[in-house]
């Protein structure tokens, strides 16, 4: 076992683990810590912690210290910092008219280095905006293009639903979202009844993936081949899977009958599958 703290370096965002040596942290506290991009001040989401060895994929850093006014201004500055450089970076972008869009720029704690996140349809020579920004600002440079994802993650906005994007609201991480997964749940393969604002996926596809799934194991799927209570065999023509409601037509009526899964026995199910021409045509909403 190994004492841990654990702290977030943005609202929601991945946690990392840091040894707390002497350091007493309480959730809530912030915290100065020396992680691969130079020193950062965080928040501290868990307290000191001991979890298994087999947990820590890597040697742990120690916390350097609990963050105290000076540091607090500091983080300010920063702030203010950030802002500039924001829209001096935009400035030289039109300047040199490069066809990439500036989402957000972060500033470590240390001012020893100005990350600037961008997006891009193709790849962008940025060797030249990172000179006229070195130039600027006395400091290591550096550009990272992300993908569409995570703008949105990072910029936020609300949903269809009308609801808070779930990647900026909770998410630390995405999870992968596949078009069988939209085709299990039921929905229109509708590149704008599956997708979100960000273009992809929709993240709460695979928050409800797992109730899908187990809803399927107990209900016959569209095409199935089930006996009706009065003994007659049909084929499945609707499935609602939260309802648990089938329509079957018979052998003996062109009339489709609503029946619910209890009442039926299942003689041949079938599989679902995403065929080859609506994936090749959906494919990109898989991308990140």
């Amino acid at each position: 076992m190994k004492e841990i703290v654990g702290v977030r370096f943005k609202s929601v965002g991945k946690i990392y683990y840091f040894s707390p040596g002497n350091i007493k942290a309480n959730v809530g506290d912030r915290a100065i810590v020396e992680t691969v991009r130079g020193i950062e001040c965080g928040e501290v989401v868990i307290a000191n912690r001991e979890i298994p060895d087999e947990m820590i994929n890597s040697p742990l850093k120690p916390i350097i210290r609990l963050a105290d006014e000076n540091d607090l201004r500091t983080v300010e500055k920063n702030k203010q910092r950030e802002k500039e450089a924001f829209k001096i970076c935009e400035e030289k972008i039109a300047a040199r008219k490069l066809s990439m869009n500036l989402v957000d720029v972060e500033c470590t704690f240390d001012n020893n280095k100005l990350l600037f996140y961008f997006t891009a349809e193709n790849r962008v020579d940025f060797r030249e905006l990172v000179k006229d920004l070195a130039s600027v600002f006395r400091t290591r440079i550096e550009l990272r293009q992300i993908g569409v994802r995570d703008e949105a993650k990072i910029l936020g906005g609300l949903g269809i639903c009308g609801r808070e994007f779930c990647c900026k609201g909770y998410m630390g991480d995405f999870q992968p979202v596949s078009i069988k997964m939209a085709k299990e749940q039921g929905l229109s393969l509708n590149p704008t009844k599956i997708s979100g604002t960000c273009g992809r996926l929709m993240c709460c596809l695979k928050n409800e993936q797992n109730v899908y799934e187990e809803l399927l194991k107990i209900t016959p799927k569209m095409g199935a081949v089930v006996v009706t209570p009065d003994g007659d065999k049909g084929k499945v023509e609707d499935v609602n899977l939260i309802t648990g409601k089938l329509r079957v037509k018979t052998e003996k009526s062109e009339v489709p009958v609503t029946l619910d899964r209890s009442e039926v026995k299942l003689l041949k199910d079938v599989e679902i599958r995403v065929n080859k021409d609506e994936l090749k045509a959906l494919k990109k909403l898989e991308d990140k």
